[in-house]
């Protein structure tokens, strides 16, 4: 390899612009006619058996030249970024600037890379944070009026159901949940709802429940460890909103557009959950798929710096997930989802365990 120079872009993007020396790249001309002979149909001969003497006269130059080219780059261009130590976070595009026979291969490679990122004193703005949770918020003794409430809510979800038409679509893009729930639709305002009795029958069909005495102990006890989940949810939101607030990087453009895609998979999967197609949903909003990425662009940024942040407090800290815990939680995630690809619930279970050991840390300053 020759003549390698690195040009740094905006937006974590870099070119990679260079030269194949070309008798290595003339090295690769048997392999290219060959793999061309393997798909062509010539009478007189079958496929895959063509003499190359015969190739050479019904193949053209420039796709052999093509070929060689794109074998060339994809064996070298795995090591030039191991040789000039890049981190490449998308497919490359490549452009060729020079190609010819017993010439040396000329190429242009423009890919995004993982950002540098300047990260504030983590460790302190979590202890800060921390310390600043009241002792009201750290409360988390259950009140009878909670448990109350929420059988109430519980009966309410029980009583049969007196159906007023609403035949609005569900926009799931207005719950401001992660998950999209659809917020209730409000299709039975107004309509008295016969409420189920509370007694020992009635909290049998629930579960596993002896009677309502054994029910509101162990409500109680739910309840509570729901308000503890919530606080620390809310304590770890607000530490890693502070720390990506002051840490300094640039989001590829490539991530932000990642994250948009699972951002809208995710709504697919719970429009086609109500039983609705997407795109009767998108004609209901009068939106295209383009409007909705321009709508959640900012949301996918933010998610891709998330990622960024604690993928780089994992790398100084030297966070990684215990191979026990990945597989057994790849065991669970294959037995639950079965058409599942083992590797992508591989790397779904790792960061998964990783982001909770990065969040226990912060929460141990």
């Amino acid at each position: 390899m020759q003549k390698i120079n690195i040009k740094k872009l905006p937006k974590s993007e870099v070119e990679i612009e260079g030269e194949l020396e070309a008798d290595l790249f003339e090295a690769y001309f048997a392999r290219a006619l060959q793999k061309i002979g393997e798909n062509l149909e010539i009478d007189g001969f079958r496929k895959g058996k063509v003499p190359e003497n015969v190739l050479l006269s019904k193949v053209p130059e420039i796709a052999i030249l093509e070929e060689m080219a794109q074998m060339a780059l994809s064996e070298h261009y795995p090591k030039i970024l191991e040789e000039e130590k890049i981190d490449a976070v998308s497919r490359p595009e490549i452009s060729i600037t020079k190609l010819a026979r017993k010439n040396p291969l000329g190429f242009k490679i423009r890919t995004a890379v993982l950002p540098a990122i300047k990260l504030p004193d983590y460790k302190s703005l979590a202890k800060k944070i921390l310390a600043s949770v009241t002792d009201k918020e750290k409360d988390t003794d259950v009140t009878d009026e909670d448990v109350d409430n929420t059988i109430l809510d519980i009966r309410k979800s029980r009583a049969p159901k007196k159906h007023v038409a609403d035949t609005t679509p569900p926009d799931p893009s207005l719950s401001g949940d992660e998950n999209n729930v659809p917020p209730d639709k409000g299709e039975n305002k107004g309509v008295p709802l016969e409420l189920p009795e509370f007694n020992d029958e009635f909290v049998q069909a629930l579960g596993p429940f002896e009677n309502v005495a054994d029910f509101k102990t162990k409500l109680k006890e739910n309840i509570k460890i729901e308000k503890a989940n919530l606080l620390k949810e809310k304590t770890r939101v607000k530490i890693i909103e502070k720390i990506i607030e002051d840490s300094e990087l640039e989001v590829p453009d490539i991530l932000t557009e990642l994250e948009l895609d699972k951002i809208l998979y995710k709504m697919e999967s719970d429009i086609a959950g109500m039983g609705l197609k997407f795109e009767d949903y998108l004609k209901h909003l009068n939106k295209t798929k383009e409007d909705l990425r321009k709508e959640f662009r900012k949301d996918g940024e933010k998610k891709a710096k998330l990622a960024l942040v604690l993928n780089e407090i994992a790398k100084v800290e030297k966070i990684i997930a215990e191979e026990e815990a990945v597989a057994k939680e790849v065991a669970h995630i294959l037995e639950h989802y079965k058409d599942a690809d083992p590797e992508r619930a591989r790397m779904h279970a790792e960061n998964v365990l990783t982001n909770e050991m990065i969040f226990a840390f912060l929460e141990n300053q």
